[in-house]
């Protein structure tokens, strides 16, 4: 007579110990991800509002190392010129230019939506003292 060996029952405890050590990972990374944020250091004014940015309005930042963002994503100033060129006048846009680039960098942006007639655009500020 063969004598058939009785099979242990599968321990999935190790398993869901490391499924919940990844999940914890991916959650961890997940969130500086999804924030995204291109870091920029305002400038202080005393008497400035900071203006919201709100979906129908375009966003345009440089940060301290002078790379161009046009609504969070990196790109030339010539690559932005031509979005600016193509874009309605009456369509708003927020400057976001942090304070440690160089003032030629504000100037090069602020010539941009001059060159082609667009005079929609707030500057960004921090109140100080904030």
């Amino acid at each position: 007579m063969i004598e058939i060996p009785k099979k242990e029952p599968l321990n999935i405890v190790p398993f869901i110990d490391i499924m919940l050590v990844l999940l914890a990972m991916v959650l961890s990374i997940s969130t500086f991800i999804a924030k995204g944020e291109i870091s920029i250091e305002l400038p202080k004014s005393k008497t400035a509002t900071t203006p919201q940015q709100t979906n129908e309005q375009r966003l345009v930042q440089v940060d301290a190392e002078g790379a161009f963002f046009w609504d969070g994503e990196k790109m030339s100033i010539d690559e932005i010129g031509e979005l600016v060129a193509r874009m309605p006048q009456e369509e708003r846009v927020l400057l976001r230019i942090d304070k440690n680039s160089k003032f030629d960098h504000f100037i090069q942006v602020i010539d941009l939506f001059k060159a082609h007639n667009h005079e929609n655009f707030s500057i960004a500020t921090e109140k100080e003292g904030h």
